[in-house]
């Protein structure tokens, strides 16, 4: 499965942030998660699941997204400044293979 988002998502701070990612097939059971990576840091999980979140202390953030579904979005609620970094979307099978 190929997973496609934008190069750049650009908002000031407050404002809501919405990032897309697209699958050129469906993914089924649940299958997609979505990582933070901040300069010099390893990729940070943050959704699991297309919309549960991977700790508590990130109610900013949100998933959407359906089981079967291609369109998937991340929605980070109050950007702060700390928000700032790369955002990846992973489509995840038996393996968590990064694609």
């Amino acid at each position: 499965i190929t997973v496609t988002q934008p190069e750049v998502v650009t908002v000031s701070k407050g404002q809501t942030a919405t990032i897309e990612c697209k699958t050129d097939a469906g993914i089924s059971g649940w299958g997609l998660a979505w990582y933070q990576q901040k300069p010099g840091e390893t990729p940070k999980l943050i959704i699991t699941g297309v919309n549960d979140l991977y700790d508590s202390s990130l109610r900013r953030f949100s998933g959407n997204g359906r089981s079967g579904g291609t369109d998937f979005t991340l929605t980070i609620s109050g950007v702060q400044t700390e928000d700032a970094g790369h955002y990846y979307c992973q489509s995840y099978h038996s393996d968590y293979v990064f694609t």
